[in-house]
């Protein structure tokens, strides 16, 4: 009887993370998200125009880019350092060399993105959506990832090189992606 009531409560404290998931998932499969953070990013009156820019090798570092939409942008060389990226979605990308070096990554969403050879170091990448993230040759040097949602076989790819404690948080790469 005690023991099916601590299953119970055990499981009763998956629910709200299971449904979580399931609703950015349908959101992101339904197409609302991208809409949801346009008309957002068109409220906010801060749109970017990437029409010159999808080129790559663009300089964004610094700046504030809360909620907007990367959708398939070639964002290759670009430069996010110590940008504030909160909310931010990233879907069907490819990112070569971008430098994410000190940036607010948190309660980002990566989409069918690849990062090969990407400077994650110092980000802070808390509570992001990284499921469908693929991570190639990445600097994950102080990185903190306290909260990312990430598959075993994500965690155990960045396990092999995740070194450093975040100067921002003071949370220890290692510790905040579970490595063993």
């Amino acid at each position: 009887m005690i023991r099916s009531k601590i299953q119970i409560l055990q499981f009763q404290s998956l629910i709200p993370k299971i449904l979580s998931v399931l609703l950015v998932l349908l959101l992101s499969l339904s197409g609302a998200l991208p809409a949801n953070a346009a008309a957002s990013t068109a409220a906010s009156g801060k749109a970017l125009d990437f029409g010159s820019e999808t080129s790559g090798s663009k300089d964004f570092s610094g700046k504030d880019l809360r909620t907007e939409e990367f959708p398939g942008i070639n964002l290759d060389q670009a430069n996010f350092s110590n940008s504030n990226l909160e909310g931010a979605v990233f879907s069907t990308s490819t990112l070569r060399e971008t430098n994410f070096q000190g940036a607010n990554l948190n309660q980002v969403m990566m989409d069918q993105v690849r990062l090969l050879n990407v400077n994650l170091s110092d980000a802070v990448l808390t509570d992001a959506m990284l499921l469908r993230t693929e991570f190639r040759n990445v600097n994950v040097t102080g990185a903190d990832f306290s909260g990312a949602i990430l598959t075993a076989l994500q965690v155990k790819e960045i396990c092999k090189s995740a070194s450093g404690v975040n100067p921002k948080t003071g949370v220890d790469t290692r510790d905040s992606l579970g490595c063993r």
